[in-house]
């Protein structure tokens, strides 16, 4: 019983540990559709990325990596930065 216990408790953490995540950036300056255009351009670009979604109105960039890849929070401000935006916060989720 402890063997089949500890088999799952493996397996649970393995399967998390290579879930995808997916970050939310609330990001100032963003105003219109060329924004928006832009962000999602650059973070396709990447190749730790399988999609991404602008949200102008709340201001958010939901961006959702590969399984078993992530965005560092400093490449994520790196780009964004870089592009002329400001990062309020970064959020994770599994």
């Amino acid at each position: 019983m402890k063997k089949y216990l500890l088999t799952i408790i493996v397996i649970f953490g393995l399967t998390a540990a290579v879930s995808a995540d997916t970050i939310k950036a609330t990001v100032n300056g963003m105003v219109c559709g060329f924004c928006a255009t832009g962000i999602e351009k650059t973070f396709r670009a990447q190749p730790e990325v399988r999609a991404v979604n602008v949200d102008l109105e709340n201001k958010l960039v939901t961006i959702q990596t590969k399984q078993g890849q992530t965005l560092d929070d400093s490449k994520i401000k790196k780009l964004l930065g870089n592009a002329g935006y400001s990062v309020v916060a970064v959020a994770r989720q599994k």
